[in-house]
């Protein structure tokens, strides 16, 4: 079948709306028709080469959700007409990640995700000179249709907006697992988010619904801070006004002194949701003894963070990665879509604008500007 995607042929150029032929789903694989994929700060690593040396050319997207078309031989768990999220994470359920619950850090997935595959190692597009078209980490949101392994995919409720729902395909469970369960935030304890992107205002809404106090938002963006107080943080920092580390230090019971150094105080977890070196020695130095640093932003590869490892042992201290908020996809996104439902996890009010995918190139220069705020979602049907 033909469908319409943003093709990425070279790194650090625009993408190209093209016209690809899609194969029928295979054994174990189904189709899903693509209604809404989220732009995340992600994919501007990805068309930039910051993720690393990936295959191209490369369909873009991965924070999407859609409804089944058909069904590949052997696939019982889905019905044409079901909504499904399509997660970059598919666990193979035999390594020994998998079988000791780490199925966020399934080997076999982390071995091939970035080849630009199916998990079983399958293309299934097609340009229109025949050559192979690979896929962004399983999904290839960027798409009208895409074949997915079926495996993966996660049903959701209907009743659940799936303009909202893509949001579980990414944003949620990396911001949310990461106060959740890396961090394991306890009622009182402080917290501070360094990003309110999509990610970082997750994490907020969790910390918040953790009962944390303070919640300490802090981004070089000052449009940012209504969208953060919304999701529940209790102050914004304007990095690009003042320095957080100092604030962050005041703000959690530490003292000025009198040459304008500060002691005492820092948060008991600081998650950096940016991606970016100096946000993350910033992050450092506003952990308090014994805090928490939750590794969440991906820096590019060709980036090194300098961090003063000895105050990990004279303080106390942690840093802790966390990839796809360790979450369990089949276990944890239903749960997600409950609370959403309820609207709990407000991602109704994460949406900030809507897309149309021919002008997916015009979001990613409002990426690079810093213009985006929240999440703004591309609409595929």
């Amino acid at each position: 079948m033909k469908v319409k995607a943003a093709v990425l042929r070279e790194f650090n150029k625009p993408l190209s709306i093209e016209i690809l032929e899609l194969a029928p789903p295979g054994p174990g694989e189904i189709l899903v028709k693509y209604v809404n994929t989220g732009w995340c700060n992600s994919d501007l690593h990805f068309m930039s080469g910051a993720s690393g040396p990936i295959p191209l050319p490369m369909v873009l997207g991965h924070e999407t959700a859609g409804v089944v078309e058909a069904l590949g031989s052997g696939v019982t768990e889905f019905q044409k007409g079901d909504h499904v999220i399509a997660p970059w994470m598919a666990y193979c359920g035999r390594c020994p990640e998998c079988v000791t619950g780490r199925t966020n850090v399934c080997r076999t997935s982390l071995g091939s995700m970035l080849n630009g595959t199916l998990p079983k190692g399958g293309i299934r597009l097609t340009d229109s000179g025949g050559n192979p078209v690979r896929i962004e980490i399983f999904v290839g949101g960027f798409s009208t249709h895409q074949v997915i392994d079926a495996q993966a995919a996660v049903k959701i409720p209907k009743e659940l907006p799936l303009e909202q729902a893509c949001f579980l395909g990414c944003a949620v469970p990396s911001g949310w697992g990461a106060v959740t369960n890396k961090a394991n935030v306890k009622p009182g304890e402080s917290v501070a988010v360094f990003g309110v992107g999509g990610v970082g205002l997750n994490a907020i809404r969790a910390a918040a619904m953790r009962q944390a106090n303070p919640i300490i938002a802090v981004d070089i963006e000052g449009h940012n801070e209504a969208k953060a107080l919304e999701f529940g943080a209790t102050h914004f920092i304007d990095s690009s006004k003042e320095d957080p580390i100092v604030s962050i230090q005041l703000l959690t019971g530490g003292a000025k002194q009198s040459d304008g150094t500060v002691l005492g105080g820092g948060c008991n977890v600081v998650i950096e949701a940016i991606g970016d070196a100096g946000a993350y020695e910033q992050a450092f130095w506003a952990m308090g003894i014994s805090g928490r640093l939750i590794s969440v932003g991906l820096v590019p590869v060709d980036q090194i963070v300098r961090i003063p490892m000895a105050f990990l042992s004279l303080q106390d201290k942690s840093i802790i990665g966390s990839l796809y908020g360790s979450i369990n996809t089949h276990l944890d996104i239903p749960r997600y879509a409950e609370l959403a439902l309820k609207g709990q996890l407000k991602v109704d009010k994460l949406i900030t604008k809507h897309f149309k995918l021919e002008e997916i190139n015009d979001v990613a220069e409002a990426m690079k500007r810093r213009e985006i705020q929240g999440r703004w979602v591309c609409d595929l049907d």
